[in-house]
Parts: structure tokens; C-alpha cells; sequence
């Protein structure tokens, strides 16, 4: 281990104490550019700038960009209470992480690139995985089990935010809506799709399947993950 590492979270305590300038404040300006233009916005120098505060000041609080990610990572994850406890309907309490997941992830794009590495360690982020394996740990007895079923209805929600994200991403880069979109393909779509009858399947979604919102799909692809979850612990 490298003589100078520290944690972030061990400095943070010592510098709320004796700095003028919050860390609340810093990451909160992070978080807002980030949300507006995302993480490769966010530079020390922009952040000290909107903050108020010299960059060299800035380095009082945090030595690097990836420590001003951390703490904006935990930040966010406190925007929404947990109960202090699971209700002890394990499908009712996983539902509740996941939705709650899933909103702080649409409320902050750049979260869902950001949660998939190490795990987080500040005091929110604690806060809602133990909540979380206490969910899980009402499936199954088996630690390991439990903590491996969490961690599909984790990368549920990450891929589902993920697509749905890539959506808005895909509207604002060119300007058009969905349905715009689709007026815009469709008579390439008429050619290719249906006149050569080449795609039947997919011709008969077109035409018979309903258009979902993206509420209706996660809410959908949930209830189909907790169900496989339920068949796979009963074994």
C-alpha cells in the first residue's frame, strides 16, 4: 500500500471541522455540473471556480478527481431514505431498492457509469447496501446466495436504466423524439420491413405489441427477475 494513501472518508471528518468552505459545497457544485454535462465536465479547476474557491484550496479537501467522484457518488445516494429496516416482504423490500436505484440513477445520468467498479464506502452508500443485503439475506438464508441474487437485481437495474438513458442520449443528439423518429425511418422500415415479408416475427411486434413506457418495462422486468429469484431459493 502506498505510504501516503488515505481514505477520503477519513479526511472528510478532520476537514468539516476546520474548513470554511464545506465538502457539502464542493460536491454539490460537482454534482450540479456533472448532472448538466456530465463527469468529463468536471474538472478540479471548474469545480473551484463555480465553488468559489482557489484550486489549490480545492486540494485541501480532495486530492484528485476520483476522490470528488466518490463523495458525489455517496451524496446523491442520500437524496432518498431507506427505512431503517426491511419490512420483511424480501420481493416488496428489493423492489424498493431497485425503484429507488433506478430514480437516483435517471436523476443523475452520469451515476450508472460510476457504480459497477469498487464498492462505495461512504456513509449513504453503507447505509443502502446494508439495507439492502438485509432485503436479499429475507430470500435465502445463504449469505452467499443472498448476496448473489442482489447483485442480479443490481445489474437489472443498471442495464434497464442503461437502455433508457441511451434513449434520451439518442433524442437529444438529434433532436428528434421517438415518434419523430419513427415517422422519419418509416418508409424505410415499410420497404425493408414490411413489404418484403422477410422479418415475420418482427413485422407481427410491430403491429400486435404494445408500446410500453419504460415505467411499464422495469416495472415488468422486475417482477420476471424476483419471480426467477423465488423458483431459484425454493430449490
Amino acid at each position: 500500500m502506498p505510504q501516503d494513501f488515505t481514505l477520503v472518508w477519513t479526511r472528510v471528518a478532520e476537514q468539516r471541522r476546520r474548513q470554511a468552505l464545506s465538502v457539502e459545497q464542493i460536491v454539490a457544485v460537482a454534482v450540479r455540473i456533472a448532472d448538466a454535462e456530465g463527469t468529463p465536465a468536471l474538472t478540479m479547476r471548474r469545480v473551484a471556480t463555480e465553488a468559489g474557491t482557489g484550486t489549490t484550496s480545492l486540494y485541501r479537501y480532495v486530492t484528485n478527481k476520483d476522490e470528488l467522484v466518490e463523495l458525489m457518488v455517496d451524496a446523491v445516494q442520500g437524496e432518498r431514505e431507506l427505512p431503517e429496516q426491511p419490512s420483511g416482504d424480501w420481493r416488496a423490500d428489493l423492489t424498493l431498492v431497485a425503484e429507488r436505484l433506478r430514480a437516483t440513477m435517471l436523476r443523475h445520468p452520469w451515476l450508472a457509469t460510476e457504480l459497477g467498479g469498487r464498492a462505495p464506502l461512504g456513509p449513504n452508500a453503507l447505509r443502502t447496501a446494508n439495507f439492502a443485503m438485509l432485503a436479499a439475506a429475507g430470500a435465502t438464508e445463504d449469505t452467499t446466495t443472498a448476496a448473489a441474487l442482489l447483485g442480479v437485481v443490481s445489474n437489472y437495474v443498471h442495464g434497464a436504466v442503461l437502455s433508457e438513458l441511451s434513449e434520451l442520449e439518442a433524442v437529444r443528439r438529434s433532436g428528434m423524439s421517438k415518434d419523430e423518429f419513427r415517422a422519419a425511418v418509416s418508409p424505410y422500415v415499410k420497404e425493408v420491413v414490411v413489404d418484403s415479408g422477410a422479418y415475420p416475427a418482427l413485422l407481427r411486434r410491430m403491429i400486435e405489441a404494445d408500446d410500453l413506457s419504460y415505467e411499464d418495462q422495469f416495472a415488468f422486468g422486475l417482477r420476471c427477475v424476483l419471480a426467477g429469484i423465488e423458483k431459484s431459493v425454493a430449490r
